[in-house]
C-alpha cells in the first residue's frame, strides 16, 4: 500500500486534494492531504519556508508512514523536495505537479521575474494576497471551480517565498516524477529540464492547466499511482 502525502500549492489548503484523495483511496492506496502552516484552517500561524518543510516531515513522522510518495503542487515543490531528503528511507518517490523545485540557497522567487511578487509581499505586511479570477482563466477550470478557489483560498506567508532552500544534496538525487501541465507552458523550466537528463527523474505531460487536482482529478490520481509504481 502506497502512502501519498499531498501538499497543495500557494493559497490552498488540504481541501484542494479532496477529489484526488478520493480517487486514490478508491484504488486501495492511502492519501494524506496536508495544509501547510499559515494557510486555510491554519491561517494566521507564522510560517516561513522551513516551517513548511517541517510540516511535511512532521506529518510523515506523526503518522508513522513508510513507502511514502510526497506530492508537491506549484510552490510546494520547494518544501516537499527538501522534506524528501530528510525522511530518508521512508521515501518511495517525489512527484512535482507543475511545481517549483528546490535548489540549495535559492528561494521560490529565484530565477524568474518575481519583483512584482516581492513588491506585493512588502505592500501587504509580509503576505502574498490570493490570485484574482483572471489568473485562473485559460487553465481548464469551470466558472464554478474558479469561484470555489477564490472563496476558499487564503493569503500565502511571504517568508515562505523569500527564504532559501536548505539541501545537503540535490533534488536530482532522489527518484522523482515531474508532471508538466501543458496549458501552463509547453516545457518544464530549464533547471528542471537539466534534472530530467539524470537517471532518477522522469517527465509526464498532462494536457490541462496548472491546477490539475481540480481540472483532471481522476487523471492526476492515475498518474500519481503510475509514478509510485516506477522504480
Amino acid at each position: 500500500m502506497t502512502h501519498f502525502v499531498l501538499v497543495p500549492g500557494a493559497f490552498l489548503g488540504a481541501w484542494a486534494w479532496d477529489e484526488v484523495a478520493a480517487e486514490l483511496r478508491a484504488a486501495g492506496d492511502q492519501a494524506h492531504p496536508l495544509t501547510l502552516s499559515g494557510l486555510a484552517e491554519k491561517a494566521g500561524v507564522p510560517a516561513g519556508q522551513q516551517t513548511h518543510v517541517r510540516d511535511v516531515v512532521a506529518e510523515v513522522e506523526r503518522l508513522g508512514l513508510r513507502d511514502v510518495v510526497l506530492v508537491g503542487h506549484s510552490y510546494s515543490g520547494i518544501p516537499v523536495g527538501q522534506a524528501a531528503e530528510r525522511i530518508g528511507d521512508r521515501l518511495r518517490r517525489v512527484v512535482y505537479v507543475d511545481a517549483s523545485v528546490p535548489f540549495d540557497g535559492e528561494s521560490f522567487l529565484s530565477g524568474w521575474p518575481s519583483d512584482h511578487v516581492r513588491a506585493s509581499i512588502e505592500a501587504n505586511s509580509g503576505i502574498w494576497p490570493p490570485l484574482g479570477a483572471d489568473d485562473y482563466v485559460g487553465q481548464e477550470l469551470t466558472d464554478e471551480q474558479i469561484a470555489g478557489v477564490l472563496a476558499k483560498g487564503t493569503a500565502h506567508p511571504g517568508a515562505a517565498l523569500t527564504e532559501p532552500a536548505e539541501l545537503k544534496g540535490s533534488a536530482g538525487d532522489l527518484p522523482s516524477t515531474y508532471i508538466k501541465c501543458l496549458l501552463d507552458g509547453d516545457a518544464p523550466p530549464p533547471a528542471v529540464a537539466e534534472l530530467l537528463k539524470g537517471g532518477n527523474w522522469d517527465l509526464v505531460e498532462m494536457d490541462t492547466g496548472h491546477w490539475p487536482m481540480f481540472s483532471r482529478p481522476r487523471e492526476l490520481a492515475a498518474v500519481l499511482r503510475e509514478s509510485a509504481a516506477r522504480h
